[in-house]
This record gives structure tokens, C-alpha cells and sequence, in this order.
């Protein structure tokens, strides 16, 4: 990759305010641009309609700022590739459903969380700060040929087909060789909420790749969502970046941060430090 290309992101989700875990990511993410000579893209993650909120968009930009950090490209800045703002996107991620759907890469699909729990297939834990997770059971899944076989495709749910027993792997920029085994570390994968819109990881891989992003900052705990992205950029046909995965920082009970379990007056929320 050559410096002129290098093109790094920060994407910050406004359901909670700023943690210094995410602040320590954003600063490697913001270094590791400046030392390209690259351009870095703001962009902001707000499709969890449920969770975000304006006032935390206002605070992530100050907390960015606050912190020494800016960028050359996304929001209040503008850009070639907006918006920047994944609630007004929807576009761009109805076509890529469309794509998924067409090709037979997904199916519909309505069984609860709580079903697949009861399934008891746990996942592997390649590492050991990774979150247990179930299995989709594959014998609920959906034998969907493609097409136009809906009439409303953007209402249903939708999961992706992992190649049971293949291997993904990737050479991450921090931790080195990386390999995931669909079917036994992750299983089908949810890529469209119906009434709601994309799931993380089909929204992530659209925009990073409609934004050309050409290294992915973030951190260790999303090393399982790579290898998912990865099926997604190759069923799209789209290019796969590189990737630099952050170690995590740890609370004082041995946890990694997180907006759901970090009280409102933790020492470790931006916002609330003196």
C-alpha cells in the first residue's frame, strides 16, 4: 500500500458517550493515518435507531477534538463519498442487500435469538477476551435459490450462508496471521433486520468500501467480525482492506470497556473525566 493511498477511518457509534477504549483505537487509528500521509474519514454510526442519539453525536465530536484528534474527510468536513451519516445511507445498503439476495448468498430468516440459544451449539473461542456466542443451528436454515422469489425483499430478515468448514483468513496489521473456521467460530450471520435495515456488519463492509477505506482500525473484540466481513466483500466482489485490530483496554475487574456495563460516573466514560 503506498502512502498516497492509504485511506483510515474513524467510526464511532453515538448510543453512549466515548470510553477511553474507543479513544485509545481513534488515536491509533488517527496515528497511523498521519504516518501514511493519508487522509483519515470520519464517519458516524448511528443506524441502531433504537440507541443513538443526537446529544451523543455532539459529544463524540467534542470528545474528538478535546482529545487533539481531526480528520480531512466526513462529517462537518464533507467529502466525495458522503454522506457520512449511516441513517442516511439506506441507499447504498438496499442495493447491497439486493446483490446478497440475487446471488442466493442469504435467506430469509425468523428464528429468535432465544432459539438458536437453545440450540446449545457454543462457538469456539479462539481468544480468550472474545465474547461465547451460539451457532446458528443449521437445520433451520433456509434453502433460498436467489431471485426475485419476494416481493418485498427489505421487510424480511435476512442471514448470510457460511461455507460450513472453510477457513477465512487474514494477515492483521497488529496480531499477525488470523484464521476463523465458519460452522465451528462463527456460524449464519444476521445481515438485515426487516422494518429496520442493515446489521453492522452488512452496513460496515458497504460504506468502508464505497468510502475506499484501505486499512480498518479497530478493536481485538471485532477480529470474529472480519472473518464475516471478509465472506461479505467476496460475495459483493468487493475489495478487501487491510486490518489493524487494537488490544483491548481492560476496566479494573479484568473486563474490556463497554457502554452497556460502564456506570454513568466511571472514571473510564469521556465525558465524565475532571
Amino acid at each position: 500500500m503506498s502512502d498516497s493511498a492509504y485511506r483510515g477511518r474513524l467510526a464511532p457509534t453515538p448510543s453512549g458517550f466515548l470510553h477511553l477504549g474507543h479513544l485509545r483505537t481513534f488515536r491509533t487509528a488517527w496515528e497511523r493515518a498521519r504516518a501514511a500521509n493519508g487522509t483519515l474519514v470520519l464517519r458516524i454510526e448511528d443506524i441502531d435507531f433504537e440507541r443513538c442519539r443526537d446529544e451523543y453525536v455532539v459529544a463524540i465530536l467534542k470528545d474528538l477534538r478535546d482529545s487533539g484528534l481531526d480528520w480531512s474527510e466526513g462529517v462537518e468536513k464533507g467529502g466525495p463519498y458522503g454522506p457520512y451519516l449511516q441513517s442516511q445511507r439506506m441507499s447504498f445498503y438496499r442495493a447491497a442487500l439486493s446483490r446478497l439476495v440475487e446471488s442466493g448468498a442469504v435467506y430469509p430468516c425468523s428464528v429468535s435469538r432465544k432459539k438458536i440459544a437453545e440450540s446449545g451449539l457454543l462457538a469456539r473461542r479462539k481468544f480468550d477476551f472474545m465474547e461465547p456466542e451460539y451457532i446458528f443451528p443449521p437445520q433451520f436454515r433456509v434453502d433460498f435459490p436467489g431471485g426475485d422469489a419476494l416481493s418485498d425483499i427489505y421487510s424480511a430478515n435476512w442471514r448470510f450462508k457460511v461455507p460450513d468448514g472453510e477457513s477465512v483468513k487474514f494477515s492483521d496489521n497488529f496480531f499477525g496471521d488470523v484464521s476463523f473456521t465458519a460452522g465451528i467460530d462463527f456460524g449464519d450471520f444476521a445481515v438485515w433486520r426487516g422494518g429496520f435495515g442493515p446489521m453492522y456488519e452488512l452496513a460496515v463492509v458497504v460504506d468502508d468500501a464505497n468510502m475506499h477505506i484501505s486499512e480498518v482500525v479497530r478493536g481485538a473484540d471485532l477480529l470474529l467480525s472480519t472473518a464475516r466481513q471478509i465472506l461479505l466483500y467476496k460475495a459483493l466482489g468487493l475489495e478487501v482492506p487491510e486490518f489493524y485490530h487494537c488490544e483491548l483496554l481492560l476496566g479494573d475487574d479484568g473486563r474490556k470497556l463497554s457502554k452497556s456495563t460502564l456506570p454513568k460516573n466511571s472514571p473510564n466514560i469521556i465525558r465524565n473525566r475532571k
